[in-house]
């Protein structure tokens, strides 16, 4: 078994197509063994119960874009119980820091809502329909010290038409981002257990 957490800040709409993946049995060797958000009221703590997997908030400590160096370690040692093979960042809004990557090195991948390298960090979405681009998408990238600046596993693609809405965009972007998440974590897990290195 490929062992997977998830990390998210939100309502939790790709850890839910994730875990969904894995009910449909199209998640291949991996498994989600927990769930960890830095908000307590967050809608990816719900999925726990209606999934049937242990599902944990843990105190971010003070700061709002990262977590203290007391409230890391804590994570760390939390997450490092579950014994993961593959940290999924899934709208998870803090940056990562070194002594988590080290930790998890080689472990953690994250999505982001554009194409990288174009509009890292916030509101990608956004940014991409705000421009005179043509498309836009959705990027899962290995995690580095660069704020969504780490290697690139997989894209999927999604047009930007001239009458288009932001809402109707948002749609077709997090419909994009429900299919190109659980198919890349099915093939690190088949690659990590039987194959060269993604």
């Amino acid at each position: 078994m490929f062992r997977v957490v998830i990390l998210g800040s939100g309502r939790g709409s790709n850890a839910e197509a994730i875990l969904q993946a894995q009910e449909d049995g199209t998640l291949g060797l991996a498994r989600v063994v927990g769930v960890f958000s830095d908000k307590p009221e967050a809608g990816i703590l719900k999925l726990g119960a209606r999934f049937d997997l242990p599902a944990f908030y843990l105190d971010p400590g003070k700061y709002k874009t990262k977590l203290s160096n007391e409230a890391e370690r804590h994570w760390i040692e939390m997450i490092d119980q579950l014994s993961p093979d593959l940290i999924v960042l899934a709208g998870y809004m803090r940056v990562i820091k070194e002594p988590f990557l080290k930790a998890f090195s080689d472990r953690i991948i994250n999505l982001h809502p554009s194409l990288l390298p174009k509009y890292p960090g916030l509101n990608g979405i956004g940014q991409a329909f705000d421009s005179d681009d043509k498309e836009t998408g959705c990027t899962v990238h290995w995690v580095n010290a660069e704020v969504d600046g780490g290697e690139v596993i997989d894209q999927a693609r999604v047009p930007i038409y001239e009458d288009d809405t932001l809402e109707a965009l948002e749609t077709r972007v997090h419909e994009a981002e429900h299919s190109l998440l659980p198919a890349v974590i099915c093939r690190i897990a088949e690659e990590r257990m039987f194959g060269p290195s993604i």
